[in-house]
Order: C-alpha cells, then sequence, then structure tokens
C-alpha cells in the first residue's frame, strides 16, 4: 500500500475514536514517556502542538511547564518546507496558520537550536517498528532531522502501528515509538 492511502485509511480509523477514549488513551501515553529516564534526562523537549486525533501533546506540555522542562515547538516555514523551533511558555503565544495549525509567532530571542533540543518528539500518523514512519506529506520532519543528533521518540496509538511501511532514502527512523501498550526501542527491530 503506498503512503498516501496508508494515510488516509489510519486517519479515518484515528478519527473514529471517541473522545473519551482518545484522551484516555492519550494520557496513558504521555504517562509512559513522562515516567521513562529519556525524559527525565532532557531539559528541552521538542513537541508539535496536536490536533485531533494526534495523541494530544498539550497534556505532555502542560507537565513539562510544571516540571521546569523548557518546550520548543515548530514554526513551518513553507517556501523551503523546513522549520524553526521556539520557545513556547504560554499557549497565548501561539497563532493559527495554514492548515489548521497551531504555530508559535515568529521571535528571534526565542529561538531555539537544534543542539539545544534533547528530546524531540516526531509527529506521524502511521508507524512501523523499525522506527519509520508515514507522516503528514510535507516532510518537514525529514529535513529537520537530517541535522539533529538528539533522541527522537514518536507518540502514536497502537492502531497507527503497520508490519512496514514504505521507505525512501530521505526517510529518518525516529528512536522510540510509545503507545498505549508498547515502549518500542526501534533499533532492535532494524535489518
Amino acid at each position: 500500500m503506498d503512503k498516501s492511502t496508508s494515510r488516509k485509511r489510519i486517519l479515518a480509523q484515528l478519527k473514529e475514536m471517541p473522545e473519551k477514549v482518545h484522551r484516555e488513551r492519550s494520557g496513558k501515553i504521555i504517562r509512559r514517556l513522562v515516567e521513562d529516564p529519556l525524559f527525565a534526562g532532557a531539559s528541552t523537549i521538542g513537541a508539535t502542538i496536536s490536533a485531533f486525533p494526534e495523541v494530544d501533546t498539550s497534556l505532555l506540555i502542560d507537565y513539562c511547564w510544571s516540571v521546569g522542562k523548557r518546550v520548543a515547538v515548530p514554526r513551518c516555514i513553507p517556501s523551503s518546507r523546513g522549520m524553526d523551533f521556539y520557545l513556547l511558555t504560554d499557549y497565548d503565544e501561539l497563532e493559527n496558520v495554514y492548515m489548521k495549525l497551531r504555530e508559535p509567532r515568529i521571535d528571534p530571542s526565542r529561538y531555539v537550536s537544534p543542539e539545544e533540543i534533547e528530546l524531540m518528539l516526531v509527529p506521524g500518523v502511521v508507524y512501523s517498528k523499525s522506527g519509520y514512519r508515514i507522516g503528514f506529506g510535507g516532510g518537514y520532519y525529514d529535513r529537520y532531522l537530517s541535522a539533529y543528533s538528539g533522541k527522537t521518540v514518536s507518540l502514536a496509538f497502537d492502531m497507527q502501528l503497520a508490519e512496514s511501511v514504505p521507505v525512501e532514502t530521505h526517510d529518518i527512523p525516529v528512536q522510540h515509538i510509545i503507545t498505549e501498550n508498547e515502549w518500542i526501542d526501534t533499533m532492535g527491530w532494524r535489518k
């Protein structure tokens, strides 16, 4: 199955998830992450501002703020399909941009370099246990990850896991995938 078909199929299934179930499963996934040494050892977390039906990252962002961790969120640059990350200290610092995304306002004093982000949450729609993923189709994260050397993790629901996904030469796998029922160290699944 090609990327576009897989993406559409999984997104349709995710959208059928009842809100209460979505909230409970998101909470379980976030708890699995924050209870792990991988999270404890990171002072700056790169996170997206999720939108339903993605795992709810607001739970993680709120927790990060409560324990004094820095949160950096991406601002897409459509002309180059690149991204820059900016420090987020309050949801009021976000604005609505294209494709209904909420992103930080551009403020050079709040720019966070790739070297400062110790743990990057990488979004996606479909994942293989080897860490490859089908994203939302823009290639933004693969471009960013090509120059990023920190830890990577994806938060996903079990239904987003697939036996395999199509892999292209520019695709960069994540190191860990956390679902409501599994913590997957993807290195062990790569040949």
